[in-house]
């Protein structure tokens, strides 16, 4: 995802030059009308549901989604490669789902935390990469108060050390204004997250 107003050419290159896309459009369109709800109220939007699956600890989940609804991810429990989704399968979900591909064995995320995480993020109907810090080289930090709402969510309880994809319904990310070119309107993302700290 991509700060609003920047310009982007087309080229093959365009994951390159994302920027720090993810910290500065989530964090973007919180402060153009999204409101993250508190971890205490639990609320995960309209849908009033959120899915959760978790891995053994240490990683001993297989390389594919464990929960239906979420696409598989090739490179799922290898913590030193780029982790991979793949296009989900039609109609995609409507609430917030969350599996754990590595269970961390830190401390967990909370919703006034800032965090430090590697990530991808992709369009769950074709599974197109719109945004990694992978290719950029290094983490991203930002704290879960001011990003969109199901962002925050799929994190709020993740461990430091795990790797949790994390399902995000349109209605609890960019809407049906999208966050163009990267994300169309009522688009469903799936973003695979590691929780490197917690600051």
């Amino acid at each position: 995802m991509r700060a609003p107003g920047s310009r982007r050419d087309g080229s093959a290159g365009r994951a390159a030059g994302l920027g720090l896309a993810v910290a500065a459009a989530l964090l973007a369109a919180c402060g153009s009308g999204a409101s993250t709800p508190s971890a205490a109220s639990g609320s995960t939007g309209s849908t009033g549901s959120t899915t959760t699956t978790t891995a053994a600890a240490g990683g001993s989940a297989p390389p594919a989604a464990t929960t239906p609804g979420l696409p598989p991810v090739a490179n799922a429990t290898d913590l030193h490669k780029e982790p991979l989704p793949a296009p989900g399968a039609a109609p995609a979900p409507t609430s917030l789902m969350t599996s754990d591909l590595v269970v961390g064995t830190g401390a967990a995320a909370t919703a006034s935390a800032t965090v430090q995480i590697q990530y991808v993020g992709a369009n769950y109907a074709d599974g197109k990469v719109f945004d990694a810090s992978w290719t950029r080289g290094q983490p991203a930090s930002f704290p879960l108060s001011g990003v969109i709402p199901g962002f925050a969510q799929g994190i709020v309880g993740m461990k430091i050390g795990g790797r949790r994809e994390v399902l995000i319904p349109p209605n609890l990310g960019y809407g049906s204004s999208g966050s163009p070119p990267a994300v169309g309107p009522n688009e469903t993302l799936v973003f695979v997250i590691d929780l490197l700290a917690i600051q």
